[in-house]
C-alpha cells in the first residue's frame, strides 16, 4: 500500500468501520502472508532463516509460523545491516526515522514510514474518540514528549496531525518536556478549547500538573484529559492525578498507550480495560488468579491484524507490517494475552455481567478486542521517565575514581513514589568490608551516576527533567541480607515500589 493510500484509506473511513474491517481478518493466515513477503522482500530476514537452516518454503501454515526461532535486538537487530532489515532491503521506502537508546548508550534507529503509520493513528484514534469523545469537542492535544528523533514526541504528533486531517476539531501544539513552554501554551490556547489533552510519560506529567497548579494554572478550568506512555502505574496514581485535574470519570479522562520505539503502539487503554483494571484494584486475590502476580501490569486492548502478539515463557513476542518489518520478534516485555471472551467469563465468576457492573455507562458499548497485559521489561532494565535505564550504565558510576575503591560493584536498581506520588530513581549501592557509610559518599555516588547516565543514556538525558535525574542511593553494608544476600545470585533491579 502506498503512502497516499494508506492516509485516504484512514481519512475516509470512519473508526468503527475500520476496525470490523480488521476484525474480519484472519490474524493467523495475515502473519503467514507477512511473512512470506520478508523472506522474499528482506534480505537479513533470509539471511536469518539461512543461518538456522529453515526453507521458506515450508512455512505454509501458522502452526509453521509458531514453530520459527525468536528474532531480538542481539540475533537480528544488530546482526544485520540496518538496510538489509528493511523491505527491499533499501532505506529508500522509509521516509522518517526514530531512535532508541541501546544498554551501552549506542542509538538505535527505526525506518518508519506514513504509509505504515495509520495503523498507529487508529490507535489514537480509538483514545481521542472512544474516550475523549474528540469528534464533538474542540481539543488541544499538547505533546509532552520529548521531540527531536525520540520516537514518542514526533510519533505523537504525527499521529495527532492525522486525526485533525481526518476532520477531527484537535490543534496539536507541540512545547515537548519544557514545562515553561508547555504553561505558555496551556495559558495562551487552553480557554479557547473545550478541552485539553496533555500526552507525555507518566511522572513528567504528573511534575507539569503539580508545578501548573503551584504557579496558579486551574486544570479542572480546561477539562484536562491525559495519555501516558512508557510505564506501569498503580490506579491509586491514576485517582491522584485524576483529582489533579478534577476529574469525575477517570475511566474517560486518561489513557495509557503501550509503545515500542521498534514497534510503534501496540494497544492502548480503553475504558473497558482502565474499569477492570480499577476493579482489580480493589480484588487483589482475583488480580493475582487472574495475572499470576499481585502486582498490576498495565491492561490494554489491541488489535491482532495490525500487531500480532504470542507468548513465549510470559514474556510477548510481537509479529507486524513496518518499513522494518517485525516477525517473531522477542520485545522482553512481561505479560500476556487475553481474548474478550475470556475476560468477560472472568468477570462473570466474579459477579461481574455488564459494564455497569464495573462503573461504566449503561450505554457504552465496548470493542470486542483481545486485550494484552504488560508488566514491564524482563531484561533487567528500569523504566524511568519513559527511559530505559540499564544497569550496565550504572555499573560505569561506580567504576570511577574515588568510588570504586569503597563499593563491591553491586548495586539495585528500582524505582520508588515518594509521599506525594512523584517517581524518583533509588539505588541501593553495597559498601565493601568495612567500609562505612556516610552522606558525603552517598552524594559523591548520585553525581556520579548522573553524569554517567547523561553521558551514556541518551533517553535519560533527553527524557528525565533534570531536577529529577539525581538518584537517591543507599548505602549497605557487604552482604546485607536486605539486598545483597550471600550465596544467591544477585538480580540488579527491583520491580517498582
Amino acid at each position: 500500500m502506498t503512502a497516499i493510500s494508506a492516509v485516504n484509506d484512514f481519512i475516509s473511513r470512519d473508526l468503527s468501520t475500520l476496525l470490523a474491517e480488521q476484525q474480519a481478518m484472519d490474524p493467523e493466515q495475515q502473519i503467514v502472508k507477512l511473512f512470506q513477503r520478508c523472506a522474499n522482500e528482506v534480505p537479513a530476514y533470509r539471511a536469518f532463516l539461512h543461518s538456522h537452516n529453515i526453507d521458506p518454503g515450508s512455512v505454509g501454515s501458522y502452526a509453521d509460523y509458531q514453530r520459527l526461532p525468536l528474532t531480538n535486538k542481539s540475533n537480528y537487530m544488530k546482526a544485520y545491516p540496518l538496510p538489509e532489515r528493511c523491505l527491499g532491503g533499501s532505506l529508500q521506502a522509509a521516509d522518517r526515522i526514530a531512535v532508541s537508546s541501546g544498554s551501552t548508550g549506542q542509538a538505535t534507529f527505526w525506518p518508519r514510514s506514513l504509509a505504515y503509520e495509520m495503523d498507529i493513528a487508529v490507535r489514537f484514534e480509538q483514545v481521542f474518540r472512544d474516550s475523549f469523545h474528540s469528534q464533538q469537542r474542540s481539543t488541544l492535544a499538547i505533546v509532552c514528549f520529548a521531540l527531536g528523533n525520540w520516537v514518542g514526541g514526533l510519533f505523537t504528533t504525527s499521529c495527532c496531525w492525522h486525526l485533525a486531517a481526518k476532520g477531527y476539531p484537535l490543534m496539536v501544539a507541540t512545547p515537548g518536556n519544557n514545562k515553561a513552554e508547555i504553561f505558555r501554551v496551556v495559558r495562551e490556547l487552553a480557554p479557547y478549547f473545550e478541552q485539553t489533552v496533555l500526552l507525555g510519560y507518566p511522572p513528567f506529567i504528573k511534575d507539569v500538573l503539580d508545578a501548573g497548579i503551584a504557579e496558579g494554572i486551574d486544570w479542572a478550568a480546561y477539562q484536562t484529559k491525559l495519555v501516558f506512555a512508557g510505564e506501569v502505574f498503580s490506579e491509586e496514581w491514576r485517582q491522584l492525578l485524576a483529582s489533579r485535574t478534577g476529574s469525575q470519570t477517570p475511566c474517560f479522562d486518561s489513557a495509557s498507550l503501550y509503545g515500542t520505539a521498534d514497534g510503534g503502539v501496540l494497544g492502548n487503554e480503553t475504558p473497558l480495560t482502565i474499569a477492570i483494571r480499577r476493579w482489580l484494584a480493589t480484588q487483589p486475590a482475583a488480580a493475582q488468579r487472574l495475572f499470576g502476580e499481585a502486582r498490576l501490569p498495565t491492561l490494554v486492548q489491541y488489535d491482532p491484524a495490525s500487531r500480532f502478539f504470542e507468548v513465549e515463557q510470559n514474556t510477548l513476542v510481537v509479529s507486524g507490517a513496518n518499513s522494518l518489518p517485525l516477525l517473531r520478534y522477542h520485545i522482553a516485555d512481561k505479560g500476556g494475552l487475553i481474548s474478550y471472551e475470556a475476560i468477560w467469563e472472568f468477570l462473570q465468576a466474579y459477579g461481574i455481567g455488564s459494564v455497569t457492573d464495573l462503573g461504566l455507562p449503561a450505554d457504552f458499548q465496548p470493542r470486542r478486542l483481545p486485550l494484552v497485559y504488560v508488566f514491564g521489561r524482563a531484561d533487567f532494565t528500569v523504566s524511568y521517565y519513559g527511559a530505559n535505564i540499564f544497569p550496565e550504565n550504572v555499573s560505569v558510576g561506580l567504576e570511577q575514581v574515588g568510588i570504586h575503591q569503597v563499593v563491591s560493584g553491586k548495586f539495585v536498581l528500582e524505582t520508588r513514589l515518594d509521599q506525594n506520588g512523584d517517581k524518583y530513581l533509588h539505588i541501593a549501592v553495597e559498601l565493601l568490608p568495612e567500609i562505612e557509610a556516610s552522606n558525603a559518599l552517598a552524594e559523591r555516588i548520585a553525581v556520579s551516576v548522573r553524569d554517567q547516565l547523561r553521558r551514556l543514556n541518551s533517553e535519560f538525558a533527553h527524557y528525565t527533567p533534570p531536577e529529577r535525574q539525581l538518584p537517591q542511593i543507599s548505602l549497605y553494608p557487604f552482604a546485607d541480607p536486605a539486598y545483597f544476600p550471600l550465596g544467591v545470585k544477585h538480580r540488579y533491579t527491583r520491580p517498582s515500589a
